[in-house]
């Protein structure tokens, strides 16, 4: 603002002698003035006291100061307006949101920050964190080849490949890569009380056995025999195919115990296959104690029943099946990297293989028996319809 070169009490003075009868020539040229700005002097402070003028003066400082402040709002409202199409949490959103006032508004980064609710050593705060570049691409190709392994089991992955990175670290560069997996809506569920299962001391203890059903790219349905050592959640056996009768499941047990041995008891739902006389005759004559959960109850058969999610998710909703054949064998390398890749966080994310041969007695005395998952793909058992059914499918591309 110009600086006056009278105050209010000098101009009133000053027109006070132009009252008194001071001719205006002589106060023009006293004082150095124009008689134009002498009678504006005398329209605006005619008549006035010097209290007057310095009430007049403070009314004129806060009616400023008041459409400054106005003027300040104002600005203040359309700053918040353009930046109000979400939420400001984060800094490095706030960081955008100080600049972007700053740029269109011509406001100054203090005056942003503190409209944005944001410390100005924060806003000016630049990370010194060295460069995930490397990292973020492993993590994207290990998503990209494990599509529904979540932070936790991706980064188990990396550090079994001797990367140390914090869990918290993993998942900030999983959600900001993008690469949360998509939930697949399910049948809803009744919610209540789960008595939990016991847990087996040692292999071979308890086996769970169950179907899952599937279908071929044309169609028709099968169904596959899942076998699992609740144990160590090993897979012991996946078999697909279009009959699974009772005594085809006795065959497949057989062929399991050839290798692992016999367990002590066998756990299923109650299926036409698992209650036939055969499976019943051939569980007293093995002396294999034979449970059968509670109709309705698939929670008391809980281990299995997750496996199978882990199945239909991982595995058989990530293929088309133009053919059994073609099922079997991407089934099985399924298996197979289940048992001995896949880290499974109740085993201390170990795989089910590696978890059970730590605790085998016989391999630790140089025994021969060995984990069913460190096997190469072994033939299912033979059926009466399998050579028939093989027969007339086209070959696999």
């Amino acid at each position: 603002m110009k600086r006056k070169r009278f105050s209010e009490e000098q101009i009133i003075e000053i027109l006070k002698l132009h009252s008194a009868g001071a001719k205006p020539a002589d106060l023009c040229r006293q004082h150095g003035i124009s008689e134009t700005t002498l009678y504006n002097w005398r329209s605006r402070y005619g008549g006035m006291e010097v209290s007057d003028a310095k009430r007049l003066r403070a009314l004129e400082e806060e009616n400023r100061k008041l459409k400054k402040l106005l003027a300040e709002a104002h600005l203040d409202m359309s700053a918040l307006k353009d930046i109000a199409s979400g939420k400001v949490l984060r800094p490095a959103v706030r960081r955008r949101a100080v600049d972007h006032v700053q740029r269109v508004h011509g406001l100054s980064q203090r005056r942003a920050c503190r409209l944005i609710g944001m410390d100005v050593s924060s806003c000016r705060y630049r990370s010194r964190r060295a460069d995930d570049g490397p990292l973020r691409e492993r993590l994207r190709a290990l998503a990209t080849l494990r599509r529904r392994f979540g932070y936790r089991r991706l980064g188990w992955l990396l550090d079994r490949e001797g990367t140390k990175v914090n869990l918290k670290k993993v998942y900030r560069l999983y959600r900001e890569e993008g690469l949360a997996v998509k939930r697949r809506r399910g049948r809803r569920r009744a919610i209540g009380t789960r008595a939990p299962l016991v847990v087996p001391r040692e292999l071979n203890q308890r086996w769970s056995l169950d179907f899952v059903s599937d279908q071929l790219g044309n169609g028709r349905r099968f169904r596959l025999l899942n076998v699992i050592d609740d144990f160590n959640s090993e897979c012991l056996a996946a078999i697909p195919d279009f009959s699974l009768s009772g005594l085809r499941v006795i065959r497949e047990l057989e062929a399991i115990m050839a290798v692992r041995g016999k367990p002590v008891t066998i756990v299923s739902d109650n299926g036409t296959e698992l209650t036939s006389n055969a499976v019943l005759r051939w569980a007293a004559e093995q002396g294999i104690e034979w449970h059968y959960i509670a109709p309705g109850k698939p929670m008391q058969n809980g281990f299995v029943e997750s496996f199978n999610g882990r199945m239909r998710d991982e595995c058989l909703n990530e293929h088309v099946f133009t053919t059994l054949a073609k099922a079997r064998r991407i089934v099985e390398a399924w298996r197979i990297d289940y048992n001995t890749v896949r880290p499974h966080g109740r085993l201390g994310r170990l795989p089910p293989a590696v978890f059970g041969a730590t605790r085998r007695p016989e391999e630790q005395r140089g025994g021969t028996l060995r984990s069913i998952g460190g096997f190469a793909p072994r033939p299912v058992a033979p059926s009466t319809t399998r050579a028939k059914e093989e027969q007339t499918q086209p070959a696999d591309v």
